[in-house]
């Protein structure tokens, strides 16, 4: 079945982010991260899940805050250094520490960035669900974000109009 469950899910498309915190030594952590979603408009919520070992939900734990980097559709390179694991990945990213958590923000690779504060937690299987208050917002003037299915990336164009019939408004690239 796991198998299965990872085919299936493979087979749904999502955004991509990056989630990022800083330890209580103000080391900046981040992950890739598709399982996201707004909960809530009234109050501003989104829904995280980081697996359980993960550093990052370690940093977001101890510090009580992170931000959710939507990545733009020409990202992939920071999705990829980011669902990989270096160790250097700070190195090799702009970034700066956002305006009310400090949580870092990648300034070139996202088209928005949401900070927020944990409000709760709640254990599932081997991942944690973090719900976070969303404190503040930045959005920068790009006209796309990046998707993931069927195991390569994808655009999705604001600059490309849906019309009936034509549903290329997202164009796929090899991932």
């Amino acid at each position: 079945m796991d198998s299965e469950f990872r085919e299936m899910m493979a087979s749904f498309p999502t955004g991509v982010s990056v989630v990022t915190a800083r330890d209580s030594s103000a080391a900046p952590w981040g992950m890739t991260c598709s399982s996201l979603c707004s909960l809530s408009v009234n109050p501003p919520t989104l829904l995280i899940c980081l697996r359980t070992e993960s550093p990052t939900l370690r940093a977001v734990l101890t510090s009580g805050a992170f931000a959710v980097n939507l990545l733009h559709g020409g990202a992939e390179r920071v999705a990829a250094l980011f669902a990989s694991g270096a160790p250097d990945r700070f190195e090799r990213v702009a970034w700066r520490p956002a305006g009310r958590t400090r949580s870092p923000a990648l300034i070139e690779a996202a088209h928005a960035v949401a900070e927020c504060t944990v409000d709760r937690v709640h254990p599932a299987g081997d991942h944690a669900v973090v719900v976070g208050a969303v404190r503040a917002l930045e959005r920068f003037h790009r006209e796309s974000a990046l998707l993931y299915g069927f195991r390569r990336y994808g655009e999705w164009s604001s600059a490309v109009p849906a019309v009936a019939g034509e549903p290329r408004a997202v164009r796929e690239r090899e991932g």
